[in-house]
């Protein structure tokens, strides 16, 4: 089996389009890529996207995994699976609450810092054959203060751009579905 991971921007425009050509690049993978493994990360409109695509897949293809990888920030407690557990038990089958069938942590999560979901991504990069980008190289992220009490701003690095320019490096086969759409 092979795996695929979703990375791109935190706010999109998401169209009519982008839902149907995702689903066809998802099906296309299952079908003629034998990928099975589908890694998500968080924090962006184009990973809840593609996790609702997914999952809605999952409905007619069963071997499908939803995997999430999480910033330290974002860890899954073990209160959760408590919780799985005993719905699991009431219910008589099997509930991620979460939507996920599994969580990964990576070996940098709780002393990767303030980017640790710049490590998240790369490890995601890492596990992947597959890498589906929503990044558009015009894309800025707001402007920061470099400090609570600073007057002045900086331009922050996109954590997409970051990712798709580490998954080239890594030499992945990389879809940027944003330079699919019509516009």
């Amino acid at each position: 089996m092979k795996s695929c991971c979703f990375i791109g921007h935190r706010h999109i425009n998401i169209t009519a389009d982008l839902k149907e050509r995702l689903e066809e690049m998802i099906i296309d993978l299952i079908n003629n890529h034998n990928v099975a493994n589908f890694l998500f990360g968080s924090n962006s409109e184009f990973n809840t996207l593609c996790h609702k695509i997914v999952t809605k897949l999952k409905e007619s293809y069963s071997n499908i995994i939803r995997i999430v990888y999480t910033c330290a920030s974002e860890t899954c407690t073990y209160e959760r699976e408590k919780q799985e557990e005993t719905y699991s038990i009431l219910l008589k089958k099997t509930i991620h609450l979460l939507g996920f069938e599994e969580e990964r942590e990576y070996r940098t999560k709780y002393t990767a810092g303030k980017a640790s979901y710049v490590k998240r991504n790369q490890a995601m990069i890492n596990d992947s054959d597959y890498c589906v980008f929503y990044y558009d190289e015009k894309y800025e992220p707001e402007l920061r203060k470099y400090s609570k009490n600073s007057i002045g701003y900086y331009q922050p690095n996109s954590g997409t751009k970051l990712a798709y320019n580490y998954a080239k490096s890594k030499r992945k086969i990389i879809y940027n579905i944003k330079n699919l759409l019509k516009i």
